[in-house]
């Protein structure tokens, strides 16, 4: 009997998933049951100080950055800080030093500190590096992601900045993950830029420690007339994704290898455009042609607004882009497709234009990081 779709097994090797899990050959999901958790209402937004000086780094946070390469960003007040950063496989020992660019940008009268990014490599995987920023304050350290399975992914969306945002935070670094990813709605700063950096601070015991994958979210947009026209300011500024590397043209959807080129991820805008003429969908036809499933058995695809949504809340929000893509996702036979936005977990079947298919993706919408809003109750 022929077999439509063949999907990849995995004998003994495991992709696991902080929170959602797919081991081996059955394809399963878990999550904390109602028994197991219940939050509270939404609260208010908490503040992450500063408490270096102005030379030493903060907000710092590591990305992927092409084959055996990460990007180092981080932040310091005083604009004279070099964007160097020095590293090596042991505490203390620097054997590399790599200088990189840097940016910074204004917004009404908040203007950023010096934003600092520096691709390093090339890097060995499934290793511990240890460096420094900008030749001053205190040594960090990152694990590059294994090249063979197993692998684990931590996914978390909404995340935003409260006291739930503090215990999702620490619930992800209990987990010894590989990559984290994250499909929008950052900050929650709404163009009140010192959240941006009260975020880079919160984040940054774990983002300076494993790559952290992201796309942009409706509270990354920001648009004011003169000041940001066409939004995105900040967060094009702070959390720059290998979109080069992956030969996008824009910072706002890219695709990014791991566990050897076994697993494709591609990350996609849910707030640019992305009809048949944009450069999106342009771009995202090129990325699925250059797949050779035989070699990268596993395609997975992150974006925020979802395709697929029985809630009340954001309904309807995702449906011009699913019109739009769904077809090129199904024709290159993606296995699983992540999305955020609406504050509440929900998994489809494989599903293909409304009707369950075997040959479509598995639909996931992540549910709630911790963010000021609160949970999708209907």
């Amino acid at each position: 009997m022929e077999i439509r779709c063949p999907r990849a097994f995995l004998l003994p090797s495991t992709i696991v998933f902080f929170v959602f899990f797919v081991p081996q050959i059955l394809v399963q999901f878990t999550h904390a049951s109602e028994e197991e958790f219940t939050r509270p209402p939404a609260g208010n937004i908490i503040l992450s100080k500063h408490e270096r000086s102005e030379m030493e780094p903060q907000q710092v946070h590591v990305s992927l950055a092409g084959s055996d390469h990460m990007r180092v960003t981080w932040v310091t007040e005083d604009h004279r800080a070099h964007s160097t950063v020095e590293y090596g496989t042991a505490p203390g020992q620097y054997t590399t030093r790599i200088r990189g660019e840097h940016t910074s940008y204004t917004f009404f009268s908040y203007t950023s500190g010096k934003i600092h990014h520096v691709k390093i490599g090339p890097l060995e995987p499934e290793t511990t590096y240890y460096y420094r920023c900008g030749a001053s304050g205190p040594e960090f350290s990152f694990k590059t992601p294994p090249s063979t399975f197993p692998i684990e992914f931590a996914v978390v969306g909404d995340l935003g900045q409260t006291d739930w945002t503090k215990s999702t935070l620490k619930h992800v670094e209990s987990k010894d993950y590989d990559v984290f990813l994250l499909p929008g709605d950052l900050s929650y700063a709404d163009s009140q830029q010192p959240l941006w950096d009260s975020f880079g601070r919160l984040v940054e015991p774990i983002a300076s420690r494993r790559p952290w994958m992201v796309t942009e979210g409706n509270h990354e947009i920001e648009i004011v007339p003169i000041i940001s026209p066409h939004g995105f300011k900040a967060y094009k500024a702070r959390w720059l994704m290998p979109y080069e590397e992956s030969g996008s043209e824009s910072n706002l959807y890219y695709s990014f290898d791991v566990a050897g080129g076994s697993i494709h991820i591609i990350m996609l805008g849910s707030y640019t455009e992305f009809d048949s003429d944009s450069d999106q969908y342009k771009w995202l036809q090129q990325d699925l042609a250059k797949i050779d499933r035989r070699t990268t058995p596993w395609v997975f695809v992150l974006l925020h607004a979802p395709w697929y949504n029985t809630n009340t809340a954001h309904q309807g929000e995702g449906e011009e882009m699913r019109k739009a893509m769904e077809e090129l996702l199904y024709g290159a036979r993606v296995d699983i497709v992540f999305a955020g936005h609406v504050h509440a977990y929900e998994r489809f079947t494989r599903i293909y234009d409304n009707e369950a298919d075997s040959c479509g993706p598995v639909y996931v919408t992540i549910g709630d990081g911790g963010n000021r809003e609160g949970l999708a109750m209907s």
